[in-house]
Formats: C-alpha cells, sequence, structure tokens
C-alpha cells in the first residue's frame, strides 16, 4: 500500500546521533523520507529553506546557536519540528508550553513513533499549526506571564496568554481554564501537566486548583482564597505554607 511520505531534514551536530536516528526512522518509521541532514545552525538555516521539508527533528542545543535559533531564521517557513533534546527542565518546559514534541536522549524507539504517527496524522490532514512562531515568541518573552501556552482541546489547538488565564480546574482527564474575560477553556491534559509546565504566578493550591497569584483578592484563615473572578478556592493544608509565603 503506498502512502505518502514526510519530507524531512535531520539537525543535529553528534555524528553517531544522526546515524541512530536515521537508522531508527528506516527501520520503524517508513513513512518518513530523510532529504537533508545537518550538523549545526549555519548548515541548518540555507537548506531548509532550499529544501523546505515537512518535518525537521531538531537538536536543542548546537554549536553557532541551539533550535530556538534555528526556527527564528526560519520563521517564514511552515514545518512541523520533533525537538531531540538531552535533558533540561528550562528545554522541557518551553517545549511544553508550547505543546511541542520532543524526544529525550537516548531517544526511545516507541516515542519515535508516537511522535512521528502524530506528525504524520497532522500533515495528510493539513493539520499543521505553526507552534514554531509561539515556542519562539516565548523564548524571546522574558516575562513568563506575557508568554502563551498552546492548549490541546478535542478540536485541535488553542493559543492563549498566561496573563488571561485566573484559575486552572482539574476536570478528570482534561483541566478547565477561566479567563479573564469570562470565557472558559477545556484542555485534552491533566492538570498535572499545567502544574509542572507554569511559571510563577500560578501556584498549586488543592489537589484539583492552580491559582494565578496576580488575581488573588483576599484569603481568610479558613483557609478560602477568593480571586477577583469571584470565584472561592480552598487552598488545602498540603499547599498553604508554599501559598503563604508568596504573600511575606
Amino acid at each position: 500500500m503506498s502512502f505518502q511520505r514526510i519530507r524531512s531534514v535531520i539537525v543535529e551536530d553528534e555524528l553517531a546521533a544522526r546515524e541512530v536516528l536515521k537508522n531508527y526512522l528506516s527501520k520503524y518509521c517508513p513513512q518518513v523520507e530523510v532529504i537533508g541532514e545537518a550538523q549545526n545552525i549555519k548548515e541548518a538555516v540555507p537548506m531548509l529553506h532550499e529544501l523546505q521539508p515537512q518535518l525537521v527533528f531538531l537538536d536543542v542545543e548546537m554549536p553557532f546557536g541551539n533550535a530556538f535559533d534555528v526556527l527564528e531564521a526560519c520563521k517564514d517557513l511552515h514545518f512541523e519540528t520533533i525537538f531531540v533534546t538531552a535533558f533540561s527542565e528550562y528545554s522541557l518546559k518551553a517545549l511544553n508550553q508550547s505543546a511541542a514534541y520532543y524526544l529525550l536522549k537516548p531517544i526511545s524507539i516507541e516515542e519515535l513513533i508516537v511522535a512521528v504517527n502524530k506528525v504524520h496524522h497532522q500533515i495528510l490532514n493539513h493539520e499543521i499549526f505553526n507552534r514554531n512562531k509561539i515556542i519562539v515568541a516565548n523564548f524571546q518573552e522574558p516575562k513568563p506571564e506575557k508568554q502563551q501556552v498552546i492548549l490541546p482541546t478535542l478540536e485541535g489547538f488553542e493559543v492563549v496568554k498566561m496573563e488571561e488565564i485566573v484559575r486552572l480546574r482539574g476536570n478528570g482527564n482534561f483541566t478547565d481554564l477561566y479567563l479573564h474575560n469570562g470565557n472558559k477553556k477545556m484542555a485534552c491534559r491533566f492538570l498535572k501537566h499545567f502544574s509542572e509546565i507554569l511559571p510563577l504566578p500560578f501556584i498549586r493550591v488543592h489537589k484539583s486548583h492552580i491559582i494565578n497569584l496576580n488575581c488573588v483578592k483576599s484569603y481568610n484563615k479558613g483557609g478560602i482564597v477568593t480571586l477577583n473572578d469571584g470565584a472561592e478556592i480552598e487552598v488545602s493544608p498540603t499547599y498553604k505554607e508554599e501559598f503563604l509565603r508568596n504573600f511575606k
């Protein structure tokens, strides 16, 4: 059975890592066609403009720059990105905020297959969502509250500025986000996902609630915090000390 192959480029500074990834793709992801390789940003940028790939496997840290520099230099192009990275809390937080696909080194074959299948599905269904621009914008924005977060929804994706979020509430396998304008968004992620990626002023105060500290109106000794949208949220004993520490 024939299928559309994904025209792909690998950007990775280590030869051994490039060879491993190419081998995995050849064996386990036949829908991927590797049409180019680059070992640094100086090679990658002109290659991506010339070849116009649909997918780029992009190492986060490279000589002469990083993955975010590549994306900034290619912001006029439209391609999906699967980031490949050694563990870096800062990088992972930035990528998770943008709902990006990433693989941790050493690459897991199972995770590679899952990421490629998701990208392949999006390309086949013309669901290309240029999250690269948001990744770059977040990387360049020093104030966390000014950064954007991409919310995977049942219909696709929505983009929300962090400063627009008043609070988040766990709702089974989903999370409800309440915004300053009164709107509510439902994201297809557990609350734990947001507790890991949202920086201060967001803080977890209950197993079911995360709040924006900038939206706190009052707090009483009964353990109830009132937000400026009128919501009254219980601060559980587990999170009380950390919550109060932000007001000392």
